[in-house]
């Protein structure tokens, strides 16, 4: 798969099916995450967290994608009741698989009235 293929299949598993088998298929073992409220340094331990801590009612649309030979960005609109806000994810990949996500987003857009 491209970078983009991938990136897409993560957002499908992620937002769309709930499918953390299919996701932790396309993830390097060693996969680094960074986000502004969570970092993990395994895939197991990603998808642990997806496990423990399932996404329910979000949405996204992709506003613009982006990518070269070894990664990809999505810059996408994600909502959730009460919540909307554009956020944006790069995607490096090694050997056909996610190896590092940066998720890029105001926080501000999450905290209580």
């Amino acid at each position: 798969m491209t970078p983009t293929e991938l990136a897409e299949k993560y957002m499908d598993c992620v937002f769309k099916t709930g499918n953390l088998e299919a996701l932790r298929n396309i993830l390097s073992d060693d996969l680094q995450f960074r986000g502004p409220f969570f970092n993990f340094d395994s895939a197991d331990t990603y998808v642990n967290s997806l496990r423990n801590d399932p996404p329910v009612d979000f949405e996204y649309k992709i506003i613009k994608r982006y990518a070269d030979n070894s990664s990809a960005c999505l810059v996408y609109q994600f909502s959730k009741p009460d919540v909307s806000t554009s956020m944006a994810q790069t995607f490096e990949t090694v050997d056909g698989k996610i190896s590092s996500i940066t998720l890029i987003f105001d926080t501000g857009a999450f905290r209580p009235e």
